[in-house]
Formats: structure tokens, sequence, C-alpha cells
């Protein structure tokens, strides 16, 4: 018997059918990945397994069996039972999937306590146990900490192990490491295969990252409208696929080796062609005082020129947005000089927080039209409908709200926003992290549209090395507040000077999955070494 067996699978929201007619199987200690754009019906499908849409609201028909169990047929205590000891989920975002209140230690124990009668004691023991395993330093300590207190990664780590604490036959992790940078990425990707190896666990890894799925499975099975469209073996789906979806898909993804998405506009390759725009001399940002003090940007010094686009990339805490909010003046310089000789504005990472949930889209790309002193509502209207056209959305839009938008149309948004305040220098701060690779892409496009139709400089702030590389003219690497390498992106990319931009670029997931198993290995021989 299959571990995992899917049949007919169909869910729906109302109106909304989000998977329809699914099958599949997953056999014991298998991996299977699931990959699509966002509203391909993944995360339905994987909730589905658990029960999880149960009193919902949400329609579910078809048969789901899970390490023996019938899912659907299943009451309330046989689906607790299956939670957790047979099948266990890591989510996409471990901060609100950890109770703020509780040590991550006493968290872990009490679900080992739920399905096993131990002591408190056996329980704590095996909270550390585990976090230990995953490899949280130090557990015995850190398992007294609060999730605050975790890092992102760490903070993810530690959801894996509490996945991990019944020993499950099946673990599902939905998106588990789209909120973290390459290098983390790369950490927990390993562990998770390190751990089907040590256990001989079964993983469903959901995912719209098809680099991440060639790290990570064996099987890859393709959604797009809640249908599967394709599925086989890594090797044949990723590198010779016969779906034209699937080539899209592939298609879509960034690529370290590829160069920049041509813009059209002259770039300043070199560093010193064209007029400076923003200058940063010796800049420091400290936070706190005293023994709490903190520098964010230690000493960092570049420039922006126009029409160009500057990538800054490095890991979580390495400055990059606090240089961002710089250089657009959110934030003073503790010291160091910083000339501003341009209009600028910023495009944040997350639109849905960005954007007033209780204002149309329309009335939050006027603000900075009103913002400059225009008073003729027929003309601020007739700018906004103007602008949403500019970036791809329907003039209409105007009078709907955010919540009626996609994540990339929200993103769209934050664009038309920053164009009417008629900036020269654009700071995109990990504008594209959150989003699918196609409508990646697209976001990409339409920023080099921009750039090439007005003449902009952007300012790229992203973890994503891959998509860096299709954007910038030239990269400024960073870490712990400083700026480690900087040059033209093929020489950046082509020939790294500095260990850790080659650490970074070691880091990124390859879409070859025999190229991602010599990669494995060499992190493994550097982490050893």
């Amino acid at each position: 018997m299959s571990l995992v067996e899917v049949s007919d699978l169909s869910v729906s929201f109302g109106e909304v059918r989000a998977v329809d007619g699914l099958s599949f199987s997953l056999e014991a200690g298998g991996a299977l990945g699931v990959v699509g754009e966002s509203g391909s019906g993944k995360s339905a499908s994987a909730y589905a397994l658990l029960g999880l849409h149960r009193g919902t609201g949400a329609k579910v028909s078809g048969s789901v069996r899970v390490a023996g169990v019938d899912v659907t047929a299943a009451d309330d205590a046989e689906l607790r039972a299956l939670r957790g000891a047979k099948a266990a989920m890591v989510f996409q975002d471990p901060l609100s999937s950890l109770d703020p209140y509780y040590a991550v230690g006493d968290q872990i124990a009490e679900v080992y306590r739920v399905h096993h009668r131990a002591s408190r004691r056996a329980a704590r023991a095996r909270a550390v146990e585990v976090l230990d395993r995953v490899g949280i330093p130090d557990a015995v300590r850190r398992s007294r900490s609060r999730p605050h207190e975790f890092s992102g990664g760490m903070r993810q780590r530690a959801l894996i192990a509490m996945a991990l604490a019944c020993e499950p036959q099946l673990l599902i992790a939905d998106e588990p490491t789209t909120a973290l940078d390459v290098t983390v990425q790369a950490q927990i990707l390993d562990l998770l295969h390190d751990l089907r190896r040590e256990t001989g666990m079964g993983l469903l890894l959901v995912t719209h990252d098809v680099g991440v799925a060639a790290e990570s499975v064996d099987e890859v099975l393709v959604m797009q409208s809640g249908r599967a469209v394709e599925r086989g073996p890594v090797g044949e789906v990723l590198v010779a696929p016969r779906e034209p979806y699937t080539r899209a898909l592939l298609a879509a993804v960034p690529r370290v080796t590829e160069p920049r998405i041509s813009s059209g506009a002259k770039p300043a390759d070199d560093g010193d062609d064209g007029e400076v725009l923003v200058e940063a001399v010796d800049v420091r940002q400290v936070f706190g005082r005293g023994r709490t003090a903190l520098a964010a940007v230690d000493g960092v010094s570049l420039s922006v020129r126009r029409g160009e686009t500057l990538g800054v990339v490095g890991e979580s805490g390495s400055g990059k947005t606090t240089l961002g909010r710089m250089l657009v003046g959110l934030l003073e310089p503790t010291s160091g000089r910083l000339t501003r000789d341009a209009r600028v504005q910023m495009v944040f990472q997350d639109p849905v927080s960005s954007l007033n949930p209780r204002r149309s889209i329309g009335e939050s790309v006027a603000d900075p039209l009103r913002a400059s002193g225009e008073r003729d509502e027929t003309a601020i209207r007739a700018r906004v409908r103007d602008l949403l056209t500019r970036v791809g959305l329907a003039p209409e839009s105007y009078d709907r709200y955010p919540h009626e938008f996609s994540g990339g149309q929200r993103q769209r948004v934050g664009i038309a926003r920053a164009l009417a305040a008629e900036p020269e220098l654009i700071v995109c701060d990990e504008a594209v992290s959150a989003l699918d690779v196609t409508t990646q892409a697209q976001v990409t496009a339409l920023l080099a549209e921009l750039q090439q139709e007005l003449g902009l400089a952007l300012v790229f702030i992203a973890h994503d090395l891959a998509v860096v590389r299709q954007v910038s003219d030239r990269v400024a690497v960073m870490r712990r507040g400083r700026i480690v390498e900087e040059g033209s992106v093929d020489q950046v990319y082509g020939n790294p000077r500095d260990p850790y931009t080659k650490q970074l670029l070691a880091a990124v997931p390859a879409l070859d999955p025999a190229l991602a198993v010599v990669r494995r290995a060499a992190r493994k021989e550097l982490a050893a070494a």
C-alpha cells in the first residue's frame, strides 16, 4: 500500500474550485515535489492530506488515504491521531505557526506528550533531542528560548524539529524556504534530504520554486488551475518537459548564468558614466546605545547613476534594507555623508502591509499626487488611471480594494504608487521575493520597460541572486553591514573574488538534479572543513 493515495480530489471554496480531480500517490520513503504558480491548488491539495479543510466551509470530495487512514471518512479523533504522529506538516511562515508566549522546547514537548504517554521530563528530553538533530546549536539552552529569539532559519528548523518529534512516516512541507535567503535555504533543503535518508520518511514538498524541487525530490507533479498537467521523475520533467505549461514555468525561472534583462537604457557598467543621483560616503546606521548598539550598516560607500540598476544582495541581517531606507530618506545616517540629487521612491517587499486595506487602490496611488499639492480631483483620477494602465492593470480598477488583487497585481499597484511622484530613482526592497516565478518574471520585465521608457535608475535589493543577475548592471554584495564586493554583474557573477560571494553563489538552487547532488556534496565538504 502507498503511503499517500489521492484519487479524484476536488476542493471548492464557494464558486472557486481550487483543486479539480487531482490523483497521485507517494510511496513510503519517496519524495514528491508539487510545483506551480500561486493559485494552482498546491497548498489546498496538501492541506487535504491532513483534513485541514474540515470545518472551514470548503467542499472536499474524492478519496484521500495517508498512512492507511481514510482522511475523508475519519472522525476528529482519528484525524488528531494522524496529525503529528503519522503525518506532520511544516508551514511557510514559522513565526505564525509558533506560539510567541511559550519556549520553543515546551511547544515541541507538548506535541510529543499529545501522542505519547510521556512524562514532562521525557518530553523535554525529546524536544532537546530533535532540536539538536535539526542543527540548533546548544539545543538545551536554546530550547528555553521563545520564537522571537530565533532567526528565520532557526524558526524553520524548530518547526521541522516539532514535526519530527513523533517520528512521522510523512512530512508535508508547504513552501518551507520561501522567506529564507539562499544560504539558509540550502541548509534547510540539505537537512530535509539528510532526514529522509536517515529516517526513511516520505516527503511531500509544495513549492513555487522549481529550483527548490530540483534540490529535494525524486518526482515532480506540476499543477495548473487545480489540475495535474505533468508528472514524472525530477530529472525528466525539469530537463525535458513534455507539456507547454511546464516549459513556460521553467523558462520563467531566473538563472545565475543568464545575462540581465535588457532595459534599453544605457547602463553605467564601469561605474564612471552618467549623472550621479545618490551617493553614500562611509555611511553608518547604528541602532541602540552602549553595549546593545548594533551597526546595521557599517561604513558603506556607493553611488547610483541615472539609468542604471544597482543590485544589492546578501543574507538576512546583512544591512540591505537599512541601506535602502537611507537611500530614499526614510532613515538618516548615524554618520557619514549621503547626498541625494534626485526624486526617490521605494517599492516595499510586502504589498499587502504597504497598502491600506480600507482604501481603494486608486486612492493609495493618488496619495503622492495630493501630497505634491494637486487639488484637481478630475486630473488626479485621470493620472491614476493612466498609471494603472502603465503598470498593466485595468484603469477601472481604481475603486477596487487590495484584497481583490493577486500578489503580483498588488505589487504592480505599489509600482504605480511609486511612479506617481515622478521619481528618478526607485529602490525596490525584495519587491519580487514572495512571488511565484512567472509573476516574478512579469514584474521584473515591467520594471525593465519602465526603466527604458522613463530613464529611471533602480536599486534592486534581494536575497535571490538569480533575479539580481537578470535585472542588474552592477552588484554590491553586503555582509554584516559592509560591502564585501562590488562590480559589474558579469564580473561579480563570473569571477567572484570574495569567499562570501562564492558561498552565496554556491547556495543558489540548480535546476539540474544531477548538478544539485554534486553541489550538495560540495556544501557538506565546505561545512566540514
